[in-house]
């Protein structure tokens, strides 16, 4: 990639705005600047001040995006670019409508409200040494006629150039216009009782002012048309002053529209089609992409025919996926997004059912895909639960919590084959590993291993302690379940039990809101007879639902927290060791609580309760 970086006259750059040469890609956001902002610019440029550099991508074959003309432009539709705006949309847009259009600049208040409005610098307030700038500047309503008490009283009227000169007010949109500049100034001469002293104004306010946007010339940074889309995408990423990052899918939007296709509109249509499946609210347009990336590079590598050493490989990485032709994505988008509704269904097995509980929104990639490749078999009883192992190593095993394209590649090509037998185990199946101290610092949401135990949990058949309901879809959601402490924060800290057990999943379960408040900050010997009295089971029966939750129910009955953690810690390690299909390692000798980023208590497991009596 190379660059230039020259100094633009900004009338330059406003010119070539105004004729189209200067365009935005299709994938820019849109221009959005308000009053007070567009004030401080002008106020900003009036001083001489910088403003920051715009940069620009020279319009060639290696990088084609569909483009728009930036907002305002007088360029007429159809106009070919010669460079497109990267960077300072905001700013260059601004300057334009304010400096160089005839029309009314299209912006907001701070509330909000629309306005349509043209700049004026006040004479003699701009040449004041000791005043702020920007409170020179005023914003004129597009009649130019500034009205007060709901519009009924005229307050100013600059709506000829005799009354703008007998005020003092100049009109920032003919700074660049010279023939108008002369005209103003004769205008002004005859508004003055002196006009020696009306010309040594207006040459002060010249010189300090209007030769300050005349004469300015903003930094600019010129990519060469050799610039790759990739790099595009990393420039972009590094330098947009917008604070919203680019990514691929807003390029590829831009690229395939230049073949007519909508991509955003498709995506939303998409969207649409699993959005009574909350489990897949979060899922965005990237991950999308980078499943039909791993689905497209998969088929070219499994289709090449030349040597080895050439072969394509799988990869869903950023330059892949902005290498996807419209005809990749219109072959997969339609299988992936059936893929992602029957996902769904899936996840619903598992018992994850919102996407506030799903352990990892990327292991969606790889899991749609490996549906996809699978076909009918992946609900084959054998398939399916070798799917569920490589689910769970994965979840548990917390291997997607980083940089995962890598790892995204190798489970699509080795679990379909694992799973029907052809394979053997791929390798987030034998690399994932669960050391039992892991669960004294799995506290929060903030863990995908700690939303994988409470699923669990629920997947094992544990019914609810007062509805004496399994906890399913139906459920979770008619009785607000939740994932609450079996001891109660406030007994476990009034009967000093340290924090890491206290917080801890081993301490906590699924269970409805309503069960929840009968819990309250009570001892289990309060709540426990209370519940199975509100319940109307018997003890044996009670007790079996304490089972269902790995709960020994003696140890609860009397409060011995020691003999309950024990019991349920071990519980635990096996129903993770059951899950992933490998024992959990015992005593992890490299435990280390500072080392996870989940250790503050789940400010969301509030008890909440109707009684006071606590013991």
């Amino acid at each position: 990639m190379s660059f230039e970086s020259p100094d633009y006259p900004l009338s330059d750059l406003l010119r070539m705005v105004h004729e189209g040469k200067i365009q935005l890609p299709d994938f820019q956001r849109k221009w959005k600047w308000d009053n007070d902002r567009i004030r401080g610019l002008l106020s900003s440029i009036s001083l001489g001040h910088p403003v920051g550099v715009v940069m620009l991508l020279d319009v060639g074959e290696e990088v084609v995006f569909a483009t728009e003309r930036l907002s305002g432009s007088a360029a007429d539709l159809g106009t070919k670019p010669e460079r497109l705006l990267l960077d300072g949309q905001q700013r260059l847009t601004s300057l334009y409508q304010s400096l160089f259009s005839s029309n009314s600049v299209d912006t907001e208040d701070s509330r909000k409200k629309k306005l349509k409005v043209y700049y004026y610098m006040k004479i003699d307030d701009s040449l004041d040494l000791a005043a702020n700038r920007e409170d020179a500047i005023i914003a004129v309503p597009e009649d130019r006629i500034v009205r007060e008490d709901f519009g009924r009283t005229v307050v100013a009227d600059y709506s000829t150039m005799e009354k703008e000169c007998a005020a003092g007010v100049f009109p920032l949109s003919k700074v660049f216009d010279s023939g108008h500049v002369i005209e103003w100034l004769i205008e002004y001469l005859k508004c003055g009782q002196n006009q020696n002293e009306q010309r040594d104004k207006f040459s002060t306010f010249q010189k300090q002012v209007l030769q300050n946007f005349t004469g300015y010339k903003v930094p600019t940074i010129v990519l060469t048309k050799e610039t790759s889309r990739d790099a595009v995408c990393t420039v972009f990423e590094k330098v947009n002053t917008g604070g919203v990052p680019l990514n691929v899918f807003e390029l590829l939007t831009a690229t395939f529209a230049m073949s007519g296709f909508k991509l955003k509109d498709d995506w939303e249509d998409r969207c649409k089609k699993w959005k009574d499946r909350k489990v897949l609210n979060n899922v965005d347009s990237v991950d999308f992409l980078q499943s039909v990336s791993l689905l497209a590079t998969l088929d070219r590598r499994k289709s090449w025919v030349g040597t080895e050493a050439e072969r394509p490989g799988v990869s869903c990485k950023k330059h892949d996926v902005l290498r996807l032709s419209l005809d990749d994505y219109k072959r997969w988008a339609e299988p992936l997004t059936q893929s992602l509704v029957e996902c769904a269904k899936f996840l619903s097995e598992q018992h994850v059912f919102v996407a506030r509980d799903l352990p990892y929104r990327t292991q969606l990639v790889p899991l749609s895909v490996i549906k996809v490749l699978l076909g009918s078999k992946f609900d084959d009883r054998g398939v399916n639960e070798k799917v569920k192992q490589w689910y769970w190593c994965g979840v548990l095993g917390e291997l997607y919590g980083g940089a995962n394209e890598t790892r995204f590649a190798r489970d699509v090509e080795q679990v379909p084959d694992w799973a029907t037998g052809n394979g053997g185990a791929p390798g987030t199946v034998e690399t994932a590993i669960f050391g039992d101290k892991r669960l004294l610092t799995l506290k929060s949401r903030n863990s995908a291993a700690y939303k994988g135990i409470y699923a669990l949990l629920m997947a094992g058949g544990c019914r609810d302690w007062l509805e004496n309901k399994k906890l399913d879809w139906a459920v979770y959601n008619e009785y607000k379940v939740d994932i609450h402490h079996i001891f109660p924060k406030k007994w476990c800290i009034r009967n000093n039990i340290d924090n890491h057990r206290r917080e801890s999943i081993v301490n906590k379960t699924a269970l409805s809101r309503r069960t929840n408040q009968k819990i309250g900050g009570k001892s289990p010997k309060i709540y426990v007879p209370k519940i199975v009295e509100e319940a109307e089971v018997s003890d044996t029966e009670f007790d079996a639902l304490l089972g269902e939750h790995f709960v020994d129910p003696v140890a609860l009955r009397t409060a011995k927290f020691d003999e309950f953690f024990e019991a349920r810690f071990q519980s635990i390690c096996d129903l993770v060791s059951r899950a992933m299909g490998k024992e959990v390692i015992k005593n992890a000798s490299d435990f280390d609580p500072s080392g996870f980023t989940d250790l503050d208590d789940d400010e969301e497991e509030d008890e909440i309760s109707e009684d006071t009596e606590e013991s």
